[in-house]
């Protein structure tokens, strides 16, 4: 054999073997454990593990060229952010039909990072994960330490960042529009680069709801759907509580005709004592779940944070009457509008919660 011909052998072997490499798979099931997950998820099943809380994320270190995820929506009416090195971003919409989604393509060489936000609500049904395919070359790194402060979060709409991106002020109700990303409890999160739980949903409140259930019957459910589902607490136990709710109470004890009325109250709106009471029980039942946390009861910032609102005074009667030091009241700025709040108002209702949580809690 000539010397040409054995180094044209040589070069074709070298190629078919640099080719294998860059081609090489690594298929990540959904239990490893460089797998880090955020928010309260059930990993119980046998095949994948299920999320359904606004907020709830999935991240992972890599090297590769490319990253899918396998994933299963309910209802497909879910959607989730896509974070590359905590840069770029874009959108997935899992579908009915359990496949893979192609998260990001084309990455160059070295160390990446890959994190999928939910930003939708739980009514929209669960999404079943069942881990990531990675292509060129891929290896799985090491993940991250785990963040050291922990933050968690009780709301309503205005937690969920329901139709913040409804630009048109409409407030529309497709699930398109809704991005907790953009929330001022994301946004209070990532500014302390604190882990966040965010146990919330749009209308919902502490006596009464736009639907059956109130905050109280299902604040410690693992599937907020399930009432037979209960959250162990002991695997999160938050530094920090902010509570949000009563703006929807305001509305519906006013409305003696609405079905939820009745069947909370009967014919006669509740006493200003039984709001307090309410409210009071349920940041009571807070605090026995979390004894160590500081407890922060807000509200805001629609029209039941406005100057001179008794929904604030409720809120401060409550807590005085609890007599916890580590438990404070912070009420965010009121901005009028004829709509949810923006991205411009959850903006201005972070920078007020951070500002206040530097001066009384020391973060």
């Amino acid at each position: 054999m000539t010397l040409c011909i054995r180094n044209l052998l040589l070069f074709f072997t070298l190629t078919l073997i640099l080719t294998c490499s860059n081609n090489q798979e690594l298929f990540l099931d959904y239990s490893n454990p460089q797998i880090q997950y955020s928010g309260r998820i059930d990993s119980s099943q046998i095949k994948g593990t299920y999320l359904y809380w606004s907020g709830t994320s999935i991240k992972l270190n890599f090297e590769g060229e490319s990253i899918s995820a396998l994933l299963e929506d309910e209802k497909g009416d879910n959607y989730f952010n896509v974070l590359i090195d905590n840069d770029s971003l874009s959108i997935v919409r899992p579908d009915t039909i359990k496949r893979y989604h192609l998260l990001a393509s084309g990455l160059s060489k070295g160390k990446h990072s890959i994190e999928i936000f939910k930003r939708t609500e739980w009514e929209r049904g669960k999404t079943s994960f069942f881990g990531f395919q990675i292509n060129g070359n891929a290896k799985l790194l090491p993940a991250a330490p785990p963040a050291k402060k922990k933050i968690e979060f009780y709301g309503n709409s205005i937690t969920a960042g329901y139709a913040i991106e409804d630009f048109s002020g409409k407030d529309s109700p497709d699930s398109t529009y809704t991005n907790h990303y953009l929330s001022y409890a994301a946004i209070t999160a990532r500014h302390f680069d604190a882990n966040s739980r965010c146990i919330c949903k749009s209308g919902i409140g502490i006596t009464v709801s736009w639907f059956p259930q109130i905050m109280p019957e299902i604040y410690d459910r693992l599937d907020p759907s399930d009432s037979s589902s209960n959250w162990d607490f002991s695997l999160y136990q938050p530094d920090v509580v902010v509570v949000n709710l009563l703006q929807n109470d305001s509305w519906i004890v006013n409305l003696p005709e609405f079905e939820e009325f009745k069947k909370r109250f009967g014919k006669e709106a509740p006493s200003d004592q039984f709001i307090i009471n309410a409210y009071q029980q349920f940041v009571a039942d807070i605090r026995a779940k979390y004894p160590n946390a500081n407890i922060i009861c807000s509200l805001g910032c629609m029209d039941a944070a406005k100057e001179g609102s008794k929904w604030i005074e409720y809120i401060k009667t409550a807590v005085s009457n609890l007599d916890d030091e580590k438990i404070q009241t912070h009420i965010m700025p009121y901005i009028e509008a004829t709509a949810h709040p923006s991205i411009e108002d959850h903006e201005i209702m972070a920078n007020s919660l951070i500002r206040f949580m530097e001066e009384h809690i020391g973060w």
